[in-house]
This record gives C-alpha cells, sequence and structure tokens, in this order.
C-alpha cells in the first residue's frame, strides 16, 4: 500500500512501528511529522485501536513521559513492564530522564 493512501491511523502505526527499542516518542510528535500539528488526541484514540496490529503502542507516551494510555493495556502494569523490559526507567507512571530516551521521528526519519 503506498503511503499516500493510508489513513490517519495506519500512517500513525507506521511510524509508532518505527520507534526504536529502549526509545519512546509522544503523541505530539507523531501528529507534527505527519503534518498534523494539533492531533495530538487523534495519535492517542489511533493507539488505542492498535492492539493486534503489531505496534509498540507502549513507546508512546504523553509530552511530559507520562504513561497515560496505559489504561488501555491489559493488566494492571504491562505498559510500564513493556518499557522497564527495554531498560525505560518509569516511577510513579512517568519515564525518568525523558530526554535521554525521547525519539522525535521529525528529526530520526526523512
Amino acid at each position: 500500500m503506498k503511503p499516500e493512501t493510508l489513513n490517519f491511523f495506519d500512517k500513525v502505526y507506521e511510524i509508532a512501528k518505527q520507534i526504536p527499542y529502549g526509545r519512546v516518542t509522544n503523541y505530539g510528535a507523531i501528529a507534527n511529522y505527519l503534518g498534523a500539528t494539533r492531533s495530538a488526541r487523534m495519535v492517542g484514540y489511533a493507539m488505542n485501536g492498535s492492539v493486534a496490529k503489531d505496534v509498540p503502542a507502549h513507546r508512546v507516551v504523553n509530552r511530559k513521559g507520562l504513561l497515560t494510555g496505559k489504561h488501555h493495556f491489559d493488566g494492571t502494569n504491562l505498559m510500564q513492564q513493556l518499557l522497564e523490559s527495554e531498560g525505560i526507567v518509569v516511577i510513579d507512571n512517568q519515564i525518568q530522564d525523558f530526554e535521554s530516551v525521547y525519539w522525535d521521528p521529525s528529526k530520526e526519519l526523512s
């Protein structure tokens, strides 16, 4: 499928699939990369619907590094556990040293 024929959610999934292991991005960064600056919430909705699409949705957090989407994962702390298994430190639902693990698709993808 050509990129121009993908719907917005599919474009979000394609970006999320490129987030490297052990790194995170935020909803707004994906929206900005897609040219939809004010659509961070729509990116969140896409992440909510990404179950069974092989999308690492646990790597997408809010702009402050908070695990705001954690209630969409099965289990009590699955999002945190997945991040921690990749070496990311999470305390009180917030990624520690967020800047060091932050991945910006606008700077990393051409």
